[in-house]
């Protein structure tokens, strides 16, 4: 045989080479598709989908960054009801510019219908009809559009799947309140809720904030008692808080890797008192840890949730000293770190009967207007507002003190 044949044969053989490995990719990033959409049923359902590695995403809508966040709260009934439009006028006439819109609610339920080959299909719900409608109307307006995903308290995941949940004498564990969990532990249930806020930042949500990033409340006197599932945490060389902490972090930290190139901030949602402590030893929450690696973090200052605290006997009545005294502990925590997140607290307007015995302490104007006089007096000028039931009091003025 010549040289020349020799030569040719080769790079034939070569190029077959190239175009079996071709054909052998070909096939498995179709099997992964096929797995990735499939219709599941049952408990099958809840098994999370195997990731789809992309680049960069853009949803073809059109939204700016506000000046500063000034937001509401709003439920799936009212993002999806006749409510929407009242709070679409309420943003309209006042300062505030920003919507934080349930996508997965407290329970576990998702606000709107995924198609049935999802595997959120059996959780969706049809509170909002045309979620890409309601996201179009809001680019309209020009209201920026947060994702609220409720991620560890999940009573529908945990009845469909225990062995992702907290379990005691063969049952789904539940708290006081009838709530189920699912463990910070399972990386099952990380990809679960990460997949999600992917497929809503497709939609064109601008942020995705992550609610209940913990253990339950009091976990630490429940964590002896309680059978669970530690997955790769089990051996480390820790104890139970050191381990909670890990593992709350290390799903902030995936959960902000894995949305990276979705071109959205990410959130969490914390108990103000975490900024106060070390950590909390029952929660997993550890304030640093967690705005480290977040864009933006939102502290639960409702004055009507402290107890005895920065020596305020009741901190529900003189809500500007309570949101006062966290600013500044809350400015010298961030300060400390390198690159710290945006300051975004949640501030009350509603009221607290349950700390009361005879008449309860009215939130209005005044009341909302002094928490808001507080961060912006230290410094802090993003805000989100929370009332359960969505209704916002009336004409209070939420401009900026630098405005």
């Amino acid at each position: 045989m010549g040289k020349r044949q020799l030569k040719t044969m080769i790079i034939a053989m070569l190029l077959l080479m190239v175009v079996s490995v071709q054909k052998v990719n070909a096939a498995e990033e179709t099997k992964t598709m096929k797995t990735h959409h499939r219709s599941m049923s049952s408990v099958e359902t809840y098994k999370v989908p195997e990731r789809i590695s992309r680049f960069s995403y853009n949803s073809g809508l059109d939204f700016e960054y506000p000046d500063h966040v000034r937001g509401i709260y709003v439920t799936g009934n009212s993002a999806g009801g006749e409510r929407f439009d009242q709070l679409i006028k309420l943003i309209n006439d006042t300062e505030l510019n920003s919507m934080v819109i349930d996508v997965k609610e407290d329970h576990g339920n998702v606000t709107f219908k995924f198609a049935e080959d999802s595997p959120y299909a059996d959780v969706g719900t049809n509170y909002i009809g045309d979620p890409q409608k309601m996201l179009k109307r809001l680019e309209e307006e020009g209201i920026y559009p947060i994702a609220r995903i409720v991620v560890f308290k999940d009573s529908v995941l945990a009845k469909e799947r225990p062995d992702l949940s907290f379990t005691q004498n063969g049952e789904v564990w539940k708290n006081g309140k009838g709530e189920a969990f699912v463990s910070p532990f399972q990386k099952e249930v990380w990809d679960y809720n990460i997949e999600l806020a992917k497929q809503v930042a497709e939609m064109g949500f601008q942020e995705i904030q992550f609610d209940y990033v913990r253990f339950p409340e009091g976990f630490e006197t429940r964590a002896e008692e309680l059978e669970y599932d530690q997955g790769d945490y089990a051996d480390l060389e820790m104890n139970g808080v050191k381990k909670r902490v890990k593992a709350v972090t290390d799903f902030v930290s995936h959960a902000r890797e894995e949305l990276s190139d979705y071109d959205v901030d990410v959130s969490v949602d914390i108990f103000g008192y975490s900024a106060t402590i070390e950590e909390a030893p029952g929660i997993g929450q550890n304030f640093s840890k967690i705005a480290d690696n977040v864009d933006v973090i939102s502290s639960m200052i409702y004055p009507s949730h402290w107890t005895s605290y920065f020596g305020i006997d009741n901190p529900d009545e003189e809500p500007y000293k309570l949101v006062t005294e966290y600013a500044k502990v809350e400015n010298e925590v961030l300060g400390s770190l390198e690159d710290p997140p945006i300051s975004r607290p949640w501030i009350q307007d509603f009221e607290a009967p349950w700390l009361y015995s005879g008449k309860t302490k009215q939130y209005g104007k005044e009341e909302v207007e002094a928490q808001i006089k507080a961060l912006n007096e230290n410094g802090i000028q993003e805000f989100l507002i929370w009332n359960s039931g969505n209704s916002y009091t009336d004409n209070v003025d939420y401009t900026p003190l630098d405005e």
